[in-house]
């Protein structure tokens, strides 16, 4: 399997969010300068107030992404014994009693959702600190783990790893 063209969508989901953060950010922080006229921000500076704050959250996403868009500059995962423990740059299949997913560990990106390679199957974004991602962390095939997520303890087989 290629991973690089993991990586390389990966990274392009990433630029896609960071614009979008970007703009958001500069929108909110026009709007809280000059959103209003001076008579409304006198009888409203609440609106101003928020606004403000919302470019703030927006720039912490913005530091967020391009943090997470430099991790990925380096990352180059490399193809994995299928009896190696599970490690960052893994393909991992699992399965719980509501079926399977396959994830891709990796350093950043977290939650994302990417097409394989020529369109072949779905995979989902886990990094070693999320909670599956934690959990299968240094296990191998066969192994079976348990992960909190959204407040529910799940069991998962881990059915290959690559």
């Amino acid at each position: 399997m290629n991973k690089q063209a993991l990586v390389a969508q990966l990274a392009a989901k990433l630029r896609d969010a960071l614009q979008v953060a970007e703009r958001a950010r500069d929108d909110a922080a026009e709007e809280a300068r000059e959103g209003a006229t001076p008579a409304e921000k006198r009888d409203d500076a609440r609106v101003a107030i928020e606004q403000s704050g919302i470019a703030r959250a927006q720039a912490r996403r913005a530091m967020q992404l391009q943090a997470e868009l430099r991790a990925l500059e380096t990352f180059d995962p490399q193809p994995l014994p299928r009896s190696a423990p599970v490690s960052v740059g893994a393909v991992v299949e699992v399965e719980q009693e509501e079926g399977g997913v396959t994830v891709f560990l990796a350093p950043a990106g977290a939650g994302e959702e990417l097409a394989g390679p020529g369109g072949d199957g779905f995979f989902t974004v886990v990094t070693s600190s999320s909670p599956l991602g934690h959990a299968i962390l240094g296990h191998r095939a066969g192994d079976t783990v348990e992960a909190r997520i959204a407040g529910t303890l799940r069991e998962w087989t881990i059915t290959w790893v690559g």
